[in-house]
């Protein structure tokens, strides 16, 4: 049977979601057990001393067919999207753990206590078997919830000109 398409103004009569509800389909293997120590972004190496082994995995949950992986061994690089269950309320400012201890406001930063506990991570990928993508390191804690996995794409994802807010003041 065809579908018949929806009309081209759809979201006009479309009801705003009131709630959304998401389930995790995997989730992180790492090193990371606490905070201390933990990388704040992927891309940044943790502490030797404290992590000398940094290679962590997304183990995905037995619903998700193997073959949902099958082409991301080709990028070089995943965006994890996590929900950052450890967290609990949020404030309007914070003040971040780099700079010179002044309160920003919350979505001027990456702090990870937020409205909706949503977490986004660059990972380097190192292999993917079965349903396990392997990673160089993440800045996320063991346990971590997996939402979504999407592969970075450097000529969208990348804006090396763009400006980076109070960040440009360090």
């Amino acid at each position: 049977m065809a579908r018949t398409p929806p009309p081209r103004a759809y979201t006009r009569g479309a009801p705003f979601p009131e709630t959304i509800a998401l389930r995790p389909i995997g989730l992180v293997r790492s090193p990371h057990e606490e905070r201390h120590g933990t990388p704040r972004q992927a891309a940044v190496p943790a502490d030797p001393s404290l992590r000398p082994d940094e290679a962590a995995r997304i183990e995905l949950f037995q619903a998700i067919d193997p073959r949902a992986l099958a082409d991301l061994a080709g990028f070089e690089r995943v965006w994890v999207l996590a929900w950052l269950h450890l967290n609990d309320g949020w404030n309007p400012t914070v003040v971040p753990p780099r700079g010179p201890g002044v309160p920003r406001s919350l979505f001027a930063t990456r702090a990870p206590h937020r409205p909706n506990p949503i977490g986004l991570s660059a990972a380097r990928i190192t292999g993917v078997e079965g349903r396990v993508v392997h990673l160089a390191r993440i800045d996320l804690l063991d346990g971590t919830p997996v939402l979504d996995l999407k592969p970075y794409v450097p000529e969208v994802d990348a804006f090396p000109d763009a400006r980076a807010g109070w960040l440009e003041e360090l």
